[in-house]
């Protein structure tokens, strides 16, 4: 692994906050800069702390947290994405899709922390 470019979990949290930032967009106007920011920052988050931890391999506990930070940050947006769908119905096929998605994702980022835990080795 040269890069974080070579993490599934950096390559799939990419795409879906790509994804995610095009779709919050779609919502009503006045979600705009609230549900529709908070899901673009909670996306956001989950690449971000992934990179971020990445920066700090060296450091086996600095890795986890930022690991773990990724995954609580997917567990947000997963919740994010369920009041979207309750209160706009409109949207419940894009964000269940979604939400799936980031349920797959959030098993890869608990697999890749507990790989971390166990293995982890520079």
């Amino acid at each position: 692994m040269k890069s974080y470019h070579d993490l599934e979990i950096y390559k799939i949290s990419f795409e879906l906050f790509i994804e995610t930032h095009r779709f919050s967009y779609f919502l009503p106007k006045q979600e705009l800069y609230e549900l529709g920011s908070q899901i673009r920052r909670s996306a956001d988050s989950i690449n971000s702390n992934i990179v971020e931890g990445y920066g700090r391999r060296k450091y086996k506990n600095d890795f986890l947290r930022f690991l773990n930070y990724a995954h609580a940050s997917n567990l947000e947006t997963i919740n994010h994405l369920k009041k979207i769908s309750i209160l706009y119905p409109e949207a419940i096929d894009l964000s269940s899709d979604l939400s799936n998605k980031y349920d797959k994702l959030g098993v890869k980022i608990y697999n890749f922390i507990d790989y971390v835990s166990r293995e982890w080795r520079l």
